[in-house]
């Protein structure tokens, strides 16, 4: 018994030894893996409870063992968790008793990123309403599709956005859509202000009776979709994808003690259930800001002494392409969490603002699965552990990007790609691992789901992402398939041709996008570029930089200058329009640039190159 006893401790000392031999991240992987299995388990038990108890449970146990702690902080404003219970249930009294809304109604939010949308939203939870999150800069047909998508008869928003909501009134009036200020006022005929009544309002607490049927299945909230091409789509939270959001904070090491920073609009999922979501779980601190400011944007991380800063899309290359300050390493921030943060702005940001330990993940948010770099592994999107590989419910499949459509073989299902190649990223549709789809529309759901893919029956999500899986376990993200073309017979990613173009010293944003040429197959490149301040376009140095970093059928044969690159509200570059406009110098009036290989440098594009291309006298 003794030898057996100092067998396994011998055993269990050597497991480290064995660990680190068989990869450098193995305990990382464990404590992560414990960490996140804990997690869910917990959620899922609180979930399975009658009642469940929710993301405002969870918030409501955080205001009785920390009433007077700081939650909220805005500009000079601070809300304790307290203050925003009390304000929930103000505003949750006058929603229903005023307003008439029961469990189960959606109501619309049309609002900037202000202190009302974190009380509205836990006032709507507590009388069981859905909160459909509008973008603020929707307008006109947009802002009417999106309201009609989640089924509001109820729309809350501020004289902030007076003109959009004039401008749409009769028709939300026809549709029989109440609008409502959370204001003391109202400057528009036919919107009544509710501030007034909030405040007068009872703060007691509110009967758990009136959420009495909520379940993990419930939707708990709308998140659109972007809308990088056509228009948004709202996607289905239910309380158990929103509970399993929520922990991506506690997931990359956030505490009760630290202070959140957050810029992004609050309409998206990063800011609203990772962001503010995951201060309500950890019972953290969140500073929210109007908007991303590059200026003020340190300035208010030592203000507020910020510990954690969130980042999407462009916001890290802002950053780091604004002017350098003496003080910009003074700082208290040691996380950032986000995602779309490409290599070179990866590197140049720890460079530059300090040993920040970032924390990138990938997940959409009407996806079912996700991958978070625990790690820091410079530009992984994700970590696939040992222990993940067990339990995976996803695969990376081969995809035709000409066809725009998966591989299959003989037997009509999916090919899975080995480590090391670019393929489709699919997420299995389990009990488990749902696919709540959209909202409004059965038809857009269903183009989500791939059937049959490693077998005859089976379902899986479709992300749209291309993604490679490295030897190591590492995740790392490709393209977008629409983004994707194919020339020459070769796949053109443009994230990696953007990532090339970016290093050219005049360049300051860079948009690339395949257009079609008429008598060529598939499309070829074209570069949309903003130039930095004070600088010209060099045609020689780009067409030099181009022939230097990429292969022949990957350069961009026509660049277009603009003052601003179009992106959307988090910062997601748009393409769908740029495409459609094409090269043609007769319908736009920016400045075109053709690349002339007999002049070894990109010239200006006249309506005599644009007919030889055409004629297909020139050879592309």
């Amino acid at each position: 018994m003794l030898a057996l006893c100092t067998a396994l401790a011998g055993l269990l000392l050597l497991l480290p030894l064995l660990g680190n031999l068989l990869s450098p991240y193995w305990w990382q992987d464990l404590v992560v893996s414990l960490s996140v299995t804990h997690r869910v388990y917990r959620c899922l038990r609180r979930l399975q409870r009658c009642p469940p108890l929710t993301l405002l449970d969870t918030f409501l146990e955080k205001v009785q063992s920390h009433p007077e702690k700081a939650l909220l902080l805005f500009g000079e404003q601070v809300y304790t968790y307290r203050d925003i219970d009390r304000r929930s249930s103000q505003a949750a009294r006058v929603l229903r008793d005023g307003v008439g809304l029961r469990e189960g109604d959606s109501v619309a939010v049309f609002l900037l990123n202000v202190p009302p949308y974190l009380w509205v939203w836990m006032g709507l939870a507590k009388i069981g309403c859905t909160m459909a999150c509008l973008n603020s800069n929707i307008r006109a047909k947009s802002l009417l599709h999106s309201l009609g998508a989640c089924g509001a008869t109820v729309l809350l928003t501020t004289p902030d956005l007076k003109a959009a909501i004039e401008d749409v009134l009769p028709s939300l009036q026809q549709k029989g859509i109440r609008v409502f200020y959370l204001s003391a006022e109202s400057p528009t005929s036919g919107v009544e202000p509710l501030q007034g009544q909030i405040d007068a309002a009872s703060e007691e607490p509110i009967p758990v009776a009136f959420r009495a049927n909520v379940t993990s299945k419930t939707t708990a909230l709308y998140i659109y979709t972007s809308g990088t091409t056509g228009l948004p789509k709202a996607a289905i939270i239910t309380h158990l994808k929103l509970c399993r959001m929520v922990t991506m904070l506690y997931i990359c090491g956030v505490k009760a003690e630290d202070v959140i920073y957050t810029p992004l609009p609050l309409y998206h999922s990063a800011a609203l259930l990772i962001g503010l979501g995951g201060c309500l779980e950890v019972g953290a601190t969140c500073v929210l800001r109007p908007k991303f400011s590059v200026s003020q944007f340190w300035d208010d991380c030592r203000r507020y002494h910020v510990s954690v800063i969130q980042y999407v899309g462009e916001v890290m290359r802002y950053l780091c392409n604004a002017p350098k300050r003496e003080n910009e390493r003074e700082h208290q921030v040691r996380l950032a969490v986000g995602n779309g943060l490409r290599v070179e702005v990866w590197k140049e940001f720890l460079q530059r603002f300090g040993p920040i330990r970032i924390c990138e993940f990938y997940g959409a948010t009407e996806g079912n699965t996700g991958f978070v770099n625990y790690t820091g592994k410079i530009g992984a999107v994700g970590r696939v552990s040992f222990i993940q590989k067990m339990f995976a419910s996803f695969e990376l499949i081969r995809y035709n990007v000409e066809r725009d459509e998966p591989v299959r073989d003989e037997r009509g299902c999916c090919i899975r790609v080995p480590p090391g190649e670019v393929g489709l990223l699919v997420g299995k549709i389990t009990r488990s691992s749902p696919f709540n789809g959209y909202a409004g529309d059965r038809q857009k759901s269903e183009k989500k789901i791939l059937r049959d893919v490693v077998k005859k029956g089976d379902r899986y999500f479709n992300s749209g992402d291309l993604l490679m899986l490295d030897h190591e376990g590492f995740i790392y993200f490709q393209d977008r398939v629409g983004d994707t073309f194919r020339w020459k017979g070769e796949n053109v990613a443009t994230t990696e041709v953007e990532t090339t173009l970016a290093a050219v010293q005049f360049i300051q944003e860079v948009n690339v996008y395949g257009v079609p040429v008429p008598g060529h197959e598939g499309k070829i490149g074209m570069a949309a570029i903003r130039l930095k301040e004070e600088m010209v376009f060099d045609g020689e140095k780009l067409y030099t930089h181009a022939k230097d970093f990429l292969p022949n059928y990957a350069i961009p044969r026509f660049v277009r200058l603009q003052d601003a690159l179009e992106v959307t509200g988090t910062f997601k570059q748009c393409k769908g329009q740029l495409v459609k406009e094409g090269f043609n110098p007769a319908l736009i009036k920016d400045p075109l640039f053709f690349l002339d290989e007999s002049e070894k440098r990109f010239v200006p594009m006249s309506p005599q190159i644009y007919s030889s291309i055409l004629d297909m006298k020139l050879k592309l």
